[in-house]
């Protein structure tokens, strides 16, 4: 434990100086790590698993603020909290990034072999990867560093192979033949999450394909021309009775000179285009599938690089497909078969690691039937077991469920799990096991070799709830953290692990992997742009917290991620968390400069305190409402709720008010009224600390330190504070708003005749009740000191004096007279002046969100922000006009 510093903190919050003492204390003290505590209740959280090629970014900022919220929270309620790190292999990402290395010293994997490129693969991960865990300490994640596990990690690899094996024994694994999504690049199918969607300028080129004996033809288009020296059909709707009569007939394909059929489906849409589709089946999903309903011959024209094989006539084989295009329209224009060209913007899939477009591929992997696995994992979510917050996602999740299809698990790659498929080079025998068999089972030949694949990176981190225990096997800890609670990811991997955490738990523990799924929302820039380094609006995480601390970037995020909706940034957001950092660090500076005794129990004791006042109830009665409300909105995963919640009570009730009103008794009350003012002060701040350290853990901790007893543990391990009923003070805290109301109400007066703050001012008040006149007489010393006054009348029947402001606080009428406050004339000309540039911003907006091109074009968030300016022009123009018109009639 750290000794006690001095009672006085420093003049100025400092995040530097305190951020990575505190982290480096609570890994001394192994606060982080969890141990299977049979005495107490525990709560697991596995981290999403980053890249091992990643760094940090905003979207881990978000995603990973808000584990550690959970964790710390439930640290402090006394479970046995273990949220376990670790980081994904990647396959494709960081062999690409190998690739390249290689690349740049003239060498490529072929070159090399596989065992030597996977030795350069592991020294490049040591190097280089895992550069995001040391990130996420900087941001304060109080992961169990001691279990941070590696797909690849010896045991785990295992695990996987397991897995694989024995879903192949039960039937579920199979080698077929299916179209995949196909990078040309690395030369290996890839998931649908890899394809990035790009919006591309291009053209859609209609083409005519002579009809058999005839010297008629149709008319199909297209945006991949190329495809069309694989055609095998083309495709009509049964009811167009424009190609009724044609259909079982033949069109003639140009360039290569095959019969395709002419045939009917339902798939076709009769009113897009001319009615009639080219049918590529072994290059489009739909066509795929026609193909197969049709019984179509499916073709191949590519090699796995992209370029025509031997499928396409002789003058295309060999050729890129972008070159390929080039030919088959300049022939087809020669032979006048060429229709029309039309401008057209359409999404084009690119692989993402290797940024080329895909291709939808014919070839021959490794699948995973889906069929019956999708049935408990469905369920479960549909009963309650699993929770989704947001609740709808569940209607996603039920949608794609319901529309599985089976699962592409091998990848061609080397960097990754290899499949462990063993097949004799003699009799054929195939051996499916985790450890390498020496010689065949059959014929007992040596010629044994294994499967070139690797399986998908998803088909390893789908185990990663289990996983990272000692799984299979018997294991305390698997038995104990098993299943988690809560999981905190992206909504855009929902299907790729989400689902599939959730049917791997099933199967192979029999139970769900965790109890709810927080998805979160998308970051994106104040245009409302998705983050990206190519715009340039994607700050460095760690810029921003050299230049806010983590404590501002952390609650900064939090204040602006509403559940459900996407989320806008902008560096603004972080000024405004980073004043309230400022704001908690004044105030409790304050109160400690003014604490002139030696802390001990007693003064935190309220049975022990004397003469409360009406403000010190009132905090108090605001203190409980406050953890209640803390606690149910984080139970609910309500992060932005909780943030507003906590500035709300820590600036608004303590800072600008508690703190305001307990001055007079600091500085000029007895010293049992500064005592009494001081114990309470430290009690509310003490929970405040509380509260906000899961939000911002290293301002809270350095804190505490000055607030706790000596013998009281780290904040980090402090109990979660209770509600205490005897705080309750429904009477107290409704006298503490009315004057409240009162005091804002004589300041709104100041602020809109412009009296400056200096100028002591009189008041009259115009009371509705005798209840009223009570509260305030008793209070009239504080309601002086706060809206500097040196003359307060009150009264059941008073009259309004001359030349005087006025204001209404529950029936009750306040005047604050003018007379020498201010110039009336120039402070009506300041006003007509206000008027008048407030019309003319009004003016500027309007115009803006009258013109329909740009309300239709811009971007959605763009439009939001000029029509919140509309409102707030409007609201600034009614209020000065408003004002006006009071000056005039004085």
């Amino acid at each position: 434990m750290i000794k006690k510093m001095t009672q006085e903190l420093s003049k100025r919050y400092d995040a530097s100086l305190i951020e990575d003492k505190w982290y480096q204390h609570w890994l001394d003290q192994n606060y982080f790590h969890s141990e299977p505590d049979s005495e107490k209740e525990p709560y697991t959280i596995v981290i999403p698993p980053p890249n091992v090629t990643g760094i940090l970014t905003l979207g881990h900022v978000l995603n990973n603020t808000m584990q550690d919220i959970l964790m710390r929270w439930r640290r402090m309620q006394g479970r046995e909290a273990c949220w376990i790190p670790g980081t994904d292999h990647a396959s494709i990402a960081t062999e690409t990034k190998v690739v390249n290395m290689l690349r740049e010293q003239g060498i490529t994997k072929h070159e090399i072999g596989r065992d030597e490129f996977l030795k350069h693969a592991w020294i490049w991960k040591e190097k280089y990867g895992g550069i995001i865990i040391e990130q996420l300490k900087k941001l304060g994640a109080s992961c169990d560093w001691e279990r941070e596990r590696f797909t690849m990690d010896d045991d785990y690899y295992k695990a996987v192979l397991h897995a694989f094996v024995e879903l192949y024994n039960r039937g579920y694994i199979y080698r077929g033949t299916r179209l995949v999504n196909w990078c040309p690049a690395t030369k290996s199918a890839i998931s649908d999450e890899e394809v990035i969607y790009q919006e591309r300028n291009s053209h859609l080129w209609h083409m005519r394909y002579p009809i058999k004996d005839s010297d008629k033809y149709l008319v199909v288009a297209t945006t991949r021309p190329e495809t069309m020296l694989g055609d095998t059909g083309v495709a009509v709707h049964p009811e167009d009775e424009r190609y009724k009569d044609l259909i079982g007939k033949f069109v003639v394909l140009p360039l290569v000179g095959r019969e395709i059929p002419i045939f009917a489906d339902e798939y076709v849409d009769k009113d897009f285009g001319t009615g009639c589709v080219k049918v590529t089946p072994s290059h489009d999903p739909n066509d795929w599938e026609m193909g197969k309903r049709h019984d179509l011959e499916f073709i191949n024209i590519f090699n796995e690089d992209a370029t025509l094989n031997e499928n396409a006539p002789d003058k295309f084989i060999g050729l890129d497909r972008f070159e390929a295009r080039k030919v088959v329209l300049e022939q087809l224009d020669e032979l006048n078969l060429m229709e029309k060209i039309e401008d057209h913007v359409h999404k084009v899939g690119y692989s993402e690691r290797g940024n080329v477009p895909i291709e939808p591929f014919q070839s021959e992997q490794w699948f995973m039937s889906m069929q019956e696995l999708v049935k408990p994992a469905l369920d479960s979510v549909r009963e309650g077991k699993i929770h989704f917050h947001p609740a709808h996602w569940t209607k996603t999740y039920e949608h794609w469920m319901t529309n599985i299809k089976d699962w592409c698990i091998s990848r061609q790659l080397w960097w990754g799990h290899r499949i462990p498929v063993y097949t004799c080079e003699e009799c054929g025998e195939v051996m499916v096991q985790v450890d390498a068999p020496d010689s065949c089972s059959k014929c007992d030949s040596k010629n044994i070799k294994q499967d070139e694949d690797v399986l998908d990176t998803w088909s390893s981190s789908w185990l990663w709830p289990f996983a990272v225990h000692q799984w299979p096997g018997e294991d305390k800890d698997l038995e104990y953290y098993y299943p988690t609670h809560d999981l905190v990811t992206g909504p855009d991997i929902i299907f790729f692990w989400v689902a599939r955490m959730i049917m791997a738990g099933h199967e192979f523990k029999g139970d769900i992997p965790f109890e709810n799924v927080y998805f979160t929302s998308i970051i994106r820039d104040e245009q409302g742009r998705k983050m990206s380094k190519s715009l340039g609006n994607s700050p460095d995480p760690l810029d921003l917290i050299a230049k806010y601390g983590a404590d501002a970037l952390r609650f900064g995020v939090m204040l602006i991620a509403p559940k459900g909706q996407d989320i806008l940034f902008s560096e603004d957001r972080l000024e405004v968390a980073r004043n309230f950092m400022n704001k908690v660090w004044n105030a409790s500076r304050f109160v400690l400069m003014n604490k002139d005794f030696e802390l001990t129990a007693d003064h935190l004791n309220p049975e022990k305190w004397q003469d409360l006042e009406l403000a010190d109830r009132w905090i108090l009665h605001r203190l409980n409402l406050t953890i209640e409300r803390v606690t149910r909105q984080l139970e609910a995963f309500s992060f932005d709720e909780t943030a507003r919640s906590l500035w709300d009570f820590i600036w608004n009730d303590f800072c600008d008010w508690y703190i305001e009103m307990i001055k007079l008794r600091l500085y000029d009350g007895t010293e049992a009224q500064k005592q009494t003012a001081m114990s309470v002060a430290i009690y509310v701040l003490r929970d405040i600390m509380k509260m906000l350290h899961p939000y911002a853990p290293f301002m809270s901790e350095e804190i505490w330190q000055q607030v706790k007893l000596d013998d009281e543990a780290d904040l980090i391990v402090t109990q979660w504070p209770k509600i205490n009923e005897t705080f309750t003070a429904p009477t107290e805290a409704k006298n503490t708003d009315f004057l409240k109301k009162v005091i804002t109400a004589v300041r709104t007066v100041r602020s809109e005749m412009n009296v400056p703050p200096s100028q002591a001012i009189s008041v009259v008040g115009k009371v509705h009740n005798q209840e009223q006149l009570d509260i305030l007489e008793q209070n009239k010393t504080t309601i002086a000191k706060l809206i500097r006054s040196e003359d307060i009348k009150l009264g059941l029947d008073i009259k309004k004096p001359s030349f005087s402001a006025s204001a209404m606080v529950e029936k009750m009428e306040l005047f604050i007279p003018l007379e020498g406050l201010i110039d009336l004339d120039k402070e009506i000309e300041r006003l007509e002046k206000e008027i008048a540039t407030t019309e003319g911003l009004l003016k500027s907006v309007q115009g803006k969100l009258a013109n329909k091109n740009f309300v239709d074009r811009a971007p959605e968030a763009v439009v939001t922000k000029e029509r919140d300016k509309l409102d707030h022009y409007g609201e600034s123009l009614a209020k000065l006009k408003a004002h006006l018109e009071t000056m005039k009639a004085l």
